[in-house]
């Protein structure tokens, strides 16, 4: 049995990086992260180090900005796993130290999103997608090996806010859904994730290909997950639908953070996914026990 690849997760004590971490040292990896020496002093990050040195990840103190110490890092492994959070500057940097140090097998750009649909999006989330191809442009005009993850959205992140647990747990029986409700999303558990990302490392089917996490058991229309909800609490829910029209005015005058929430919104809950090319994790990892949506949710009923 080939030797299991070295893996540097570059970000590794950001939101997604803790989970590569722990995917990639549960797989048996030899697991290193790149940490800035200003993160130990951190009250919350600085004990994810602590934890992170326990399980017996290297920790490899250095700096983005530190070309030389990144080199240095990178010179270490087989594999890069970026999950950073300023995708250009950042990855820039990353990607001109991997084709100096050229010893690596394998990196996965701090992707991690739906699938890139220009034709429909709107500002800010188009330029944010428009970074995001230049990134790839980048990576392969250097002739690095890689694997994008379409990880499609955050389980965590999202379903909370789109079913407004926090509110429809307690007094209201209220719940706003943009468009008609009726577009499909693909919902993923971050651990997940973080594992079929880590199978796909040292795997040739995922080599320059596009790494589509399009799970099965969770696949729902807004609508769908709403009735489901229903199902479980027992409880009504009152459906007020935002048109599309009023979510594009409300992204006129409304703040940066706001605009860019709702862009991503628009792009997501009110048109189709596009099927852009790549091999299903589903498919190449039939054995990977994820956690369904529906499971999900029982955490709240």
């Amino acid at each position: 049995m080939a030797e299991k690849s070295k893996i540097l997760i570059i970000g590794g004590t950001g939101y997604l990086g803790k989970f590569m971490v722990e995917a990639s040292v549960k797989s048996g990896h030899q697991t290193f992260a790149l940490v800035r020496k200003s993160t130990v002093s951190d009250p919350v990050k600085g004990k994810l180090v602590d934890n992170f040195k326990n399980s017996g990840v290297t920790v490899l103190y250095g700096d983005l900005h530190e070309h030389e110490s990144l080199v240095k890092a990178i010179e270490q492994v087989d594999v890069v796993i970026s999950t950073v959070s300023e995708p250009k500057a950042d990855q820039v940097k990353i990607i001109a130290a991997i084709k100096e140090a050229g010893n690596i097998k394998r990196f996965f750009p701090s992707e991690f999103i739906m699938e890139i649909d220009l034709k429909h999006a709107v500002e800010p989330l188009k330029s944010m997608f428009e970074v995001v191809l230049q990134i790839r442009r980048a990576v392969e005009a250097k002739g690095i090996p890689y694997t994008y993850v379409s990880s499609k959205l955050f389980t965590c992140l999202y379903i909370r806010s789109l079913l407004q647990i926090e509110a429809t747990t307690s007094t209201s029986n209220k719940i706003t859904i943009l468009g008609d409700g009726n577009t499909k999303v693909v919902f993923n558990d971050e651990h997940d994730i973080a594992t079929y990302s880590i199978k796909a490392v040292d795997d040739p089917r995922t080599l320059n290909q596009m790494l589509h996490l399009r799970l099965p058991k969770n696949i729902y229309s807004v609508n769908e997950l709403v009735s489901l909800w229903e199902e479980k609490s027992g409880k009504t829910l009152e459906r007020i639908y935002v048109p599309e029209e009023q979510i594009l005015k409300d992204l006129q005058d409304a703040p940066f953070e706001t605009r860019f929430e709702l862009s991503i919104n628009h792009s997501v809950f009110l048109r189709e996914e596009p099927n852009s090319e790549g091999v299903e994790a589903s498919e190449l990892y039939p054995d990977v026990k994820y956690t369904t949506v529906e499971e999900y949710l029982d955490h709240f009923v």
